[in-house]
């Protein structure tokens, strides 16, 4: 999730080790991914995306069990995401398909780079707004597509259309809408589901259950392609979800 380290009472100046380790471990996992892609190793760069996430899950719970929130930790956190979520999806992204956008000459060739920035400029700015909207919003809703889920998007794109044996740079318009799109919507004013009020209480319904068994299994047989499934629904969400207010309330209106 985005930067999860909530403002405590600080218990002194010190940095507490165990979830700046886990940020840590979460920005290496970018930087890793960074370099994976500019060698051409995709798939393991896809991979240590999902790994950054995994610990960017962890870092701000740990924190919160452990009583060790700080404000150190939720400003290094956010900019562990800026690295994780916004410069390495938009370079796993350009080095696969936009840096494609060479062949069409040398004004198309800005395109690529381009649309690559835009997806890591409107990461930053995703961040910043969270951070200044903590406290302020209904924590069951994030304002704008969340870093970690455009990453997702981006990441289980490429990781998936690379394992249907699809050339990145075949499919550099593609790649280019999926980056535009992402990065729009995270500093769009669309809301998308947190989860964050996920389980109320010890007790979770039968069909929570039943839907997590139903994601493992898809993420167990196809992996890759159930990520891109995944993300797609849940950005889909966001959009569905605000055309079908839009729609209610013109009705009530009439």
């Amino acid at each position: 999730m985005e930067p999860t380290q909530e403002t405590g009472t600080p218990r002194g100046r010190g940095i507490y080790l165990l979830p700046n380790l886990l940020t840590t471990g979460g920005l290496f996992a970018g930087f890793y991914a960074i370099l994976a892609a500019a060698s051409g190793n995709f798939e393991n760069a896809c991979i240590a995306v999902f790994v950054a996430a995994l610990f960017d899950g962890l870092d701000g719970r740990v924190a919160r069990m452990t009583g060790t929130t700080s404000e150190f930790g939720v400003q290094y956190d956010s900019l562990a995401d800026l690295v994780s979520f916004g410069m390495a999806p938009s370079l796993v992204m350009y080095h696969w398909a936009l840096v494609g956008f060479r062949a069409d000459g040398p004004v198309l060739a800005k395109v690529g780079w381009a649309a690559a920035f835009l997806y890591a400029a409107c990461a930053a700015l995703r961040l910043a707004r969270f951070n200044t909207q903590v406290g302020s919003t209904d924590k069951r809703w994030f304002i704008g597509l969340a870093s970690p889920a455009a990453a997702g998007l981006m990441v289980s794109f490429v990781w998936a259309m690379n394992s249907f044996g699809y050339s990145g740079e075949g499919l550099r318009w593609l790649a280019f809408a999926v980056t535009v799109s992402a990065g729009l919507l995270m500093v769009s004013r669309i809301r998308f589901y947190s989860f964050k009020g996920l389980p109320k209480g010890d007790r979770v319904p039968f069909f929570v259950m039943a839907l997590v068994v139903v994601v493992i299994a898809v993420l167990f047989i196809a992996q890759a392609k159930g990520l891109l499934a995944l993300a797609l629904l849940y950005v889909a969400s966001g959009p569905a979800w605000w055309l079908w207010t839009k729609l209610r309330r013109r009705k009530v209106a009439a």
